[in-house]
């Protein structure tokens, strides 16, 4: 067992356990906190997204210990106007995906204030200006819907970006 001592949505919390536990588990089985779903356990979907630091992770690929010291954000402690917009742009249906779908838009549009460019952004490789349909679909790529809500998505993003 080991003893990781992380910043959880703004509390300070301990736990031991054992050194090879994922981030993931050690949120939903050790802490209680099942807002971060557990998809594919591999990384492809995105459903365990969370904000370490402010950025964001998928959750399963890495293992609590890594994070002693840490400040991270789960779905249970964000408090964004992203998630009163996907309401309102209907950017969810069965929900499964969406805590992680929220925590990674607000980890992508804080990337995208800062300057980080992506595949699509207009010139290549220059930072900022309006974000576009086709660069929030890149900058989201990691983040799957199974029931397909992309287009909500893109719009609730749209409108919290603008």
């Amino acid at each position: 067992m080991v003893e990781v001592r992380i910043r959880i949505n703004g509390v300070d919390r301990e736990l031991d356990i054992p050194p090879q536990v994922s981030l993931l588990d050690a949120l939903r089985e050790h802490l209680g906190l099942t807002g971060t779903k557990k998809g594919c356990d591999q990384g492809a979907c995105g459903a365990c997204t969370v904000l370490v630091d402010g950025e964001r992770i998928n959750s399963c690929l890495t293992l609590a210990v890594q994070y002693a010291g840490r400040e991270i954000t789960t779905i249970e402690g964000v408090d964004h106007p992203l998630q009163e917009a996907f309401v309102r742009n209907d950017g969810l249906q069965c929900g499964y995906c969406t805590p992680g779908q929220i925590c990674s838009a607000v980890g992508m549009l804080a990337e995208h204030r800062a300057g980080a460019p992506s595949a699509v952004t207009e010139p290549p490789g220059a930072p900022g200006g309006e974000l576009t349909g086709a660069e929030i679909r890149e900058r989201m790529s990691g983040n799957i819907c199974r029931c397909a809500a992309y287009n909500g998505i893109v719009d609730a993003i749209q409108e919290v970006a603008r």
